[in-house]
């Protein structure tokens, strides 16, 4: 027996309102995403590990730019227990505001990249794994806290439990440097635009997943008109996803 069709969708009714538009809500990951904290990063690193023994250069924690601070200690000091793997974290924290933040610089492009959903009706959201009291130093440092409201800046969360946040704050798009954040994009059923200015290049971000990859945020605000064109023509969560679809990088 033929099964019958699916139904038809129903039309709209006439007089009815066509559905609004969705603004971009844009989510951008922080370290060697909007900024470039990796010297800062190594230097607090170092003295902290200095203090057990563990001696690591800017090579050694280069892989591990974005990742969770837990994930980047246990993998520079192998074998350290749990305990104290928990000192080291929380001897981070104390130093990082002295030894980290002030070498850390915005990316070009960053603070228009930041405040280009706003001409389009929408609002940038910031989601890191960093320590979210940093978050806000790193930010206030490098001039780019005016263009994101505190409510909107999220730390301490990594790859798919970033996706939750950025679900909640209803991101239409996720900007990261790690295939960890392709990962937060895919759980919030939002864009992921991928950036190749951390230790991933385009063909390890395309794999994982990227919808698109941008090779500076320089690129961004260019991408947006496209994605927020996207929104204006078909609002459904699916658009705002680039479902179906994949990216080449594009030149920058």
């Amino acid at each position: 027996m033929t099964p019958a069709p699916d139904p038809a969708p129903e039309p709209r009714a006439a007089g009815s309102p066509a559905p609004a538009p969705r603004a971009p809500v844009v989510g951008f990951d922080l370290d060697m995403t909007l900024v470039d904290s990796s010297a800062g990063i190594t230097a607090t690193l170092r003295a902290v590990l200095a203090e057990v023994g563990v001696t690591v250069t800017a090579a050694d924690t280069w892989p591990y730019a974005g990742m969770p601070l837990e994930l980047i200690l246990a993998g520079l000091a192998p074998g350290t227990p749990a305990g104290q793997l928990e000192v080291l974290r929380a001897r981070y924290r104390h130093l990082y505001p002295s030894l980290g933040v002030a070498s850390v610089r915005a990316y070009p492009g960053a603070a228009a990249a930041l405040a280009a959903p706003a001409a389009h009706g929408g609002r940038s959201v910031v989601v890191s794994a960093k320590h979210t009291p940093n978050v806000h130093r790193v930010l206030s440092a490098t001039g780019l806290a005016g263009a994101v409201a505190e409510a909107d800046v999220t730390g301490d969360l990594f790859a798919e439990d970033k996706g939750t946040r950025l679900a909640q704050l209803g991101a239409t798009a996720y900007v990261g440097d790690h295939p960890g954040d392709v990962r937060a994009a895919a759980v919030a059923g939002a864009v992921a635009v991928a950036v190749t200015t951390g230790s991933h290049d385009a063909a390890a971000l395309l794999e994982a997943g990227a919808d698109v990859v941008l090779t500076s945020l320089e690129d961004f605000p260019g991408w947006l008109a496209t994605h927020v064109e996207d929104l204006r023509t078909d609002p459904s969560p699916a658009t705002a996803r680039g479902e179906g679809e994949r990216a080449a990088p594009l030149p920058g």
